[in-house]
């Protein structure tokens, strides 16, 4: 009796906590969603893009469309995850939000535990759009398990992305961050090889994709459909990792320094 008495509070508290986290999550992505000039584009331009230039531009060979398939949904997962973060947070701390929910009586973390939940769930949702497009208009076949394996790293992929944007967002005023966003955001995809082969591009390309988190993304999806050896693999997951960690570390010393 006494130890269910003990620990009835705590199984409470715990209960409370997951509600505020879930709660959190919920409200972040209905946000996101009812907000149109974030939703809409990200939503769409990755499939348009990969529908003319990944399908109807595409129609050399199978293992073209096997690569583009796979390199267009890491590029599907780079907007929510920079957008998201970079210039939602630069917007709600210029306007006092972020300062409101720091003193508020929330689960440490909810916050951007909210944000990472949402660029998640954006990235399954531009993949599975991709996944169908390739399935039914670029002939990509490829294995149950395979599907699921490059939709997996699509979601959990959104890390090094978000840690990014949450830098930018850290450090950047709502107006400037676009901007800087942009400068990152396109030209990554092209140096990273994900609109096109690195072998048609200039060499110098190629010697400085392994400086881009969407490169080492782009190998394992790549790795996924066969079309590079499946080598290397925990040299890419160890850069993305601490790719990660250090964007995260700066961010919140940043951040700290706002509040």
């Amino acid at each position: 009796m006494n130890t269910v008495v003990a620990t009835a509070p705590t199984s409470t508290l715990s209960r409370i906590s997951l509600s505020a986290y879930w709660l959190e999550a919920k409200y972040e992505f209905l946000r996101v969603l009812r907000t149109p000039a974030f939703a809409a584009p990200t939503l769409l331009f990755p499939p348009l893009f990969y529908l003319l230039f990944g399908i109807l531009l595409n129609r050399s060979s199978a293992n073209a469309a096997h690569y583009l398939f796979a390199t267009y949904s890491v590029f599907g997962v780079m907007a929510p995850s920079l957008f998201g973060f970079g210039v939602g947070v630069a917007i709600e701390r210029e306007r006092g939000w972020l300062a409101l929910k720091r003193v508020a009586p929330m689960p440490p973390g909810a916050y951007l535990l909210s944000k990472m939940a949402m660029a998640m769930l954006f990235a399954v949702i531009i993949y599975a759009i991709l996944a169908v497009m390739a399935y039914t208009l670029g002939g990509v076949r490829l294995a149950p398990g395979q599907w699921l394996l490059v939709g997996a790293i699509a979601a959990v992929g959104v890390m090094p992305f978000c840690a990014l944007g949450l830098m930018i967002g850290a450090r950047s005023n709502a107006n400037a961050a676009p901007a800087f966003i942009n400068l990152f955001y396109l030209p990554m995809a092209f140096l990273s090889g994900l609109w096109m082969p690195l072998t048609m591009l200039p060499k110098v390309v190629g010697q400085i994709a392994p400086l881009w988190p969407a490169y080492h993304l782009g190998q394992l999806g790549l790795m996924t459909v066969g079309q590079v050896p499946a080598a290397h693999i925990g040299v890419h997951l160890l850069w993305l990792a601490g790719f990660t960690a250090v964007c995260f570390g700066i961010a919140r010393r940043w951040l700290a320094r706002t509040a």
